[in-house]
């Protein structure tokens, strides 16, 4: 059932005015029976939204009269969460009864002092009221109706298995798909799932029209059927149209089960091809139950499935699918020539071809948008006419929204796949659009913005608001509006199409600065970003001071944030814009050369998030204290952020505090672990006298994700450091690093030992300065299955290495200032089975006292690709076996021993780099080089430079 935008917002009012503690409030200040009103009022217009969200594709004055709701919508909420905010301020700092002049100043503007919160809320509602009866007197003129029966998508269910005249390109996925149509896998059931996975309008229901009216695939199978089934998953219906193609009979049945016992016996021993095409469910039971008759066929028969969503599939142990790209832009511009010019090339018209080749790109080679670009010049040869389609507005994502129809047109499946979405869906993808084309996203920062922005808002939620949105983010990857980038494994982008999409669908509540922002009308925008330049102009941000409205500030980029790149903002623009926004929710000042934050931050009520990473803020100012809400801060990067403000306690709402990077950073607010909705925390720094105490880590017990311990030299006891509980958290990076003093050998390996981690959850460990004289057992243990990174470094006391070889994902492995350590055997390689079986680089670096390594395991190292040793000159004995895989190999500041004795083991190195080699003479140096016949990439220094 589609559903409209605004019905995300309205749920969130519902049940901001269904809470017991809000109500309670709301009768202190005497407005409960405007709130019952506003409640009621509401009530009737939701009832609307099931019609106005089928007529609002086609009517324009629908359309409108969402938006203007949208608009209220967004009012009463920000009414509400005043009310909730003054409510929460009260209880924490323990006032009642009238609230003082200077509490005023940060509630309201000046100009509205004199008057009570109650006065200013009955104003405001009152007015919120009277606009939202207008609205549902509306109604009428509109043609609205109460309905409950649920819509019928009328864009699907036209689909037939009857095929296209010609269907371009795609070859080789045909003959793979054809292979597994005509061979016989192993299957454990009698029917085998061949599934079809892709974005809306790249060809899958073409591509299975194909396979289905293949020669051969005809005269393989006895029975044939074709079911559309989209989002209306009636297991009645798709079992009855099933029973119909494969009978040829028009029977009633009385109920479901009378009818898959009929077509349980008309396919029993029969070899059958179903498909099942547009499948948007994905309820498992809902599957069992319609493929129960199919189990009668005979073994071989096929079911092919399109659809645009993995979860389905993958509950039926599809895991690693392949989706159907778009075409190649040879295909796709002879697919686009075909509708166009009526062949599948360019040679009658040779001067349309380059026309015709940006036209392709534009359309990002998806089959469906190519087709109707080609149906709307088919048969139009003039140039002139190319160029009006090449140059139209709407491949301009700012001025799409003025030609819905023709989008339409063009990207009927793209639009098809936003109005199927759920309302909270709709709203996390349209936010989406203040962010340009190209950019990168990480999951986890959009989640947090998502989280701010309220739309993960639950308040009966039985997961986190956190988890909630990355489910959201997964469904709308499963649904190709976003896509795994290619080059930034973690990352992920979204096709052009789809940021055009984004931009078409925000209307007028998103905004991205394209240069317009000086001319265009503001006031009405709720959310807006803009690209961060080397240098911002005072009157780009004199333009947002008539957003008076606006809860989002955005500043971005697009592709690979670069350490070096630099951006200056002027302190004149922050102290200037802030007190012009009171209602902002987000804020994101990134990377700006900012050394101070304005007072006025503190009288930002609203705000959730707040991103000043990689700034050069040396504080924060006193008042952040005040910000009640805030649940996101961000200072990574903050190289000269030197204290944190002591009202920090004050921030109970606070889930996530990113401090990495913040060297000059000595010391943790007081109280900081009494905010118990803490969940990141990345610096954690063990003080003394009033300082942050490793027990207060016990509190914490949403703590996940990455963090860093600093300053263990201070933990008197470990049963303190058992007190942290770090087992029970789900931490996947962690550091644990004392001071680099003298330590206390017996303690330190008794706290080390009871900060074990949660080992289904560690990815990456990093040890500094550990002063004791050997590992505690759980270090290097194999049950850490998921731990892939791992880094000692300066554990200067150690004799010996912890048992690492048995580690199963370990990839990176960095032994560095170990200067007690002389032999390395048994430590790295005790194990039954391979050694190290999954270790791709090793680096040792500084062991001065390193003088053996030898292996007692025949299999050690098989996928190990980089080996470095640097500055270790005491290192004479080295015996390895064969490393198979190895090709790069650097050596520095060793004897020559090390290069003779790494000759065989390192013969299939392709890239070899020596440097300051003790010993090295031409003649060691021409016995050794005969050896390293693989080398592409050879650097030698023979002694450093200057000395």
């Amino acid at each position: 059932m589609a559903e409209t935008a605004a019905s995300a917002l309205l749920s969130v009012i519902f049940e901001k005015l269904a809470d017991e503690a809000f109500k309670k409030f709301a009768r202190s200040q005497k407005i409960d029976s405007e709130l019952n009103e506003l409640q009621s009022t509401l009530s009737h217009i939701q009832d609307l939204l099931t019609d106005a969200s089928e007529k609002e594709i086609t009517e324009k004055s629908v359309k409108q009269w969402l938006n203007s709701l949208q608009h209220l919508a967004y009012d009463i909420d920000d009414v509400l969460d005043d009310v909730a905010t003054e409510a929460m301020r009260r209880e924490l700092t323990q006032e009642s009864g009238a609230i003082t002049s200077k509490v005023r100043d940060l509630i309201v503007p000046t100009c509205c002092t004199k008057f009570s919160l109650s006065q200013r809320l009955h104003h405001k509602l009152d007015s919120i009221n009277t606009k939202l009866q207008h609205l549902e007197n509306q109604k009428g003129d509109l043609g609205l109706i109460v309905k409950n029966e649920k819509p019928k998508n009328n864009n699907r269910g036209n689909e037939t298995s009857l095929l296209e005249s010609e269907v371009v390109g795609r070859e080789s996925e045909k003959e793979k798909l054809l292979n597994k149509l005509l061979q016989d896998e192993p299957c454990k059931e009698n029917f085998s799932v061949l599934p079809i996975v892709g974005m809306g309008g790249v060809g899958k229901t073409t591509l299975a029209r194909f396979l289905y009216n293949d020669a051969q695939v005809k005269g393989r199978f006895e029975l044939h059927a074709w079911v559309c089934v989209s989002d209306d998953f009636d297991i009645s219906k798709i079992t009855k149209t099933i029973f119909q193609a494969v009978s040829n009979e028009n029977r009633e049945f009385a109920d479901l089960n009378q009818l898959q016992v009929a077509l349980k016996e008309k396919l029993k021993d029969k070899w059958f091809l179903l498909v099942l095409d547009d499948v948007w469910h994905e309820n498992f039971d809902d599957w069992e139950n319609l493929v129960l008759p199919f189990h009668s066929g005979a073994r071989g028969s096929k079911v092919i499935m399109t659809s645009r969503k993995e979860q389905l599939l993958k509950m039926l142990g599809f895991d690693n699918l392949d989706h159907l790209e778009t075409l190649s832009s040879e295909d796709a511009l002879s697919l686009f020539a075909l509708h166009a010019l009526g062949v599948d090339n360019f040679d009658s018209h040779p001067t349309l071809r380059p026309k015709g080749e940006r036209i392709v790109e534009k359309c990002g080679r998806l089959p469906l948008a190519l087709k109707a670009i080609g149906r709307l010049l088919r048969s139009k040869t003039d140039e002139e006419k190319w160029d009006e389609v090449l140059n139209s507005k709407i491949w301009d994502s700012k001025s799409v929204g003025d030609l819905s129809a023709d989008w339409k047109v063009i990207f009927p499946a793209l639009m098809l796949s936003y109005h199927e979405l759920s309302s909270n869906l709709k709203r996390l993808f349209a936010y989406c659009s203040l962010f340009p084309k190209d950019f990168l996203f990480d999951k986890k920062e959009l989640v947090l913005l998502w989280l701010a922005e309220g739309f993960l808002y639950k308040s009966n939620a039985a997961k986190s608001p956190e988890r909630l949105g990355y489910e959201y983010f997964e469904e709308l990857l499963s649904r190709s509006f976003f896509q795994q980038s290619p080059n930034e494994e973690p990352l992920f982008v979204m096709h052009d199409l789809m940021n055009d999409l984004a931009t078409f669908v925000a209307g007028e509540f998103f905004s991205r600065d394209d240069n317009r922002m000086a001319t265009e009308d503001l006031a009405r925008y709720r959310h807006m970003s803009f690209i961060r330049d080397e240098y911002v102009a005072y009157h780009k941000f004199e333009a947002f001071k008539r957003a008076k409205g606006l809860r989002t500030l955005l500043a971005v980029y697009v592709g690979v944030d670069q350490w070096g790149d630099q951006f200056y903002l002027s302190s004149k623009i922050l102290v200037d814009l802030l007190p012009e926004l009171p209602l902002l929710r987000v804020l994101s000042l990134s990377r700006f050369h900012i050394s101070e934050v304005p007072n006025s931050i503190g009288s930002l009520k609203h705000l959730r998030y707040l991103n000043l990473s990689k700034t050069d803020i040396k504080e924060l100012p006193e008042n952040v204290g005040n910000l009640y809400n805030l649940e996101t801060l961000i200072v990574f990067g903050c190289g000269r952020l030197t204290k944190l403000p002591k009202s920090f306690l004050k921030l109970k709402k606070l889930r996530h505090f990113d401090m990495r990077d913040t060297p000059c950073l000595k010391k943790l607010p007081l109280g900081i672990g009494e905010l118990k909705s803490l969940q990141t925390l990345t610096r954690i720094i063990i003080a003394e006298n009033n300082g942050f105490a490793i027990t207060e880590l016990k509190g914490l017990k949403d703590l996940h994700g990455e963090i860093s311990i600093e300053g263990l030299n201070k933990v008197q006891s470990s049963m303190h450091a058992r007190e942290a509980n770090l087992s029970l958290k789900g931490i996947n990076k962690l550091e644990l690093k004392w001071d680099d003093v003298s330590g206390r050998e017996t303690l330190e390996k008794e706290i080390l030992n009871e900060l074990k981690p949660h080992s289904d959850k560690l990815k990456m460990l990093e040890v500094k300065y550990y002063k004791g004289i050997e590992f505690p057992n759980w270090v290097g243990d194999s049950s850490f299955h998921q731990l892939v990174h791992v880094s000692l470094w300066g554990c200067r006391k150690c004799t010996s290495l912890p048992l690492l070889g048995r580690l199963p994902s370990l990839k990176e492995l960095l032994i560095q200032g170990m200067d007690d350590v002389k032999v390395i055997s048994l430590e790295l390689s005790r194990s039954a089975d391979v050694t190290f079986p999954s270790l791709e680089i090793l680096k040792f670096v500084d062991m001065s006292s390193w003088e053996v390594w030898s292996t007692n395991s025949e299999v050690m190292f098989p996928c190990l690709r980089e080996l470095q040793i640097r500055n270790c000159p005491n290192l004479i004995d080295v015996s390895l076996e064969a490393l198979p895989s190895l090709r790069v190999l650097t050596i520095y500041k060793c004897c020559e021993s090390v290069l003779r004795s790494l000759v065989q083991a390192a013969s299939s190195t392709t890239k070899l780099e020596i440097r300051s080699i003790l010993g090295l003479t031409d003649e060691v140096w021409r016995g050794v080089i005969v050896n390293f016949g693989a080398v592409e990439e050879l650097c030698i220094q023979w002694r450093e430079s200057g000395g």
